[in-house]
């Protein structure tokens, strides 16, 4: 039976975002499989992180080139680009989690270039009048991504519906982030 390497990928998520100390055991048992299988498709436990944080990292800019965040009004964008990484929440939990991520030169490069883009989209924001200008457009980046990874957690832990997830995340943070156009 061939062992289909993306759900070993899905099930590494799943246990690694909320528990990033998992086992190698305990990865293996949640994708079905045998601990010698997963050695097979990953030689370790450092191979299996780096190959999420990549995954990771290729569904964010994916996201971000979905939801088109350098076009149009900024706000819009921002609610696009929520639509498309929330089914994602787990994936972007782990990024946020896993400390080993930042010992590999290219995932550094990887997440420096999108995250580039995020406060590119709020700086733009920022200029057309929508984000509020004291916050820096690298702490609405900051900001927006843990919330994002917030939600992961919630909806793994099921505090939170998935239905409700994108509702909640845009909502809480353009509470925060929307320039007040009272005087």
């Amino acid at each position: 039976m061939a062992i289909d390497r993306d759900s070993v990928l899905a099930a590494a998520v799943g246990v690694l975002s909320r528990q990033p100390t998992a086992h190698l055991d305990e990865i293996a048992r949640a994708a079905g499989i045998s601990r010698a299988s997963l050695h097979r498709i990953f030689p370790g436990r450092e191979a299996l992180i780096r190959e999420v944080g990549l995954l990771g990292l290729r569904t964010y800019n994916a996201a971000l080139d979905t939801a088109a965040i350098e076009e149009g009004d900024a706000e819009a964008a921002l609610r696009r680009l929520a639509e498309v990484l929330v089914p994602d929440a787990a994936l972007c939990a782990f990024l946020a989690g896993e400390n080993q991520l930042f010992d590999d030169a290219e995932l550094c490069t990887l997440w420096e270039e999108q995250d580039a883009r995020v406060r590119a989209l709020f700086l733009r924001g920022q200029q057309q009048g929508v984000f509020r200008i004291e916050l820096s457009a690298g702490w609405l980046s900051e900001a927006f991504f843990d919330l994002l990874a917030g939600v992961g957690w919630a909806v793994q832990d099921g505090r939170l519906a998935p239905r409700d997830s994108v509702f909640s995340l845009i909502e809480l943070f353009l509470g925060g982030a929307l320039r007040s156009t009272s005087p």
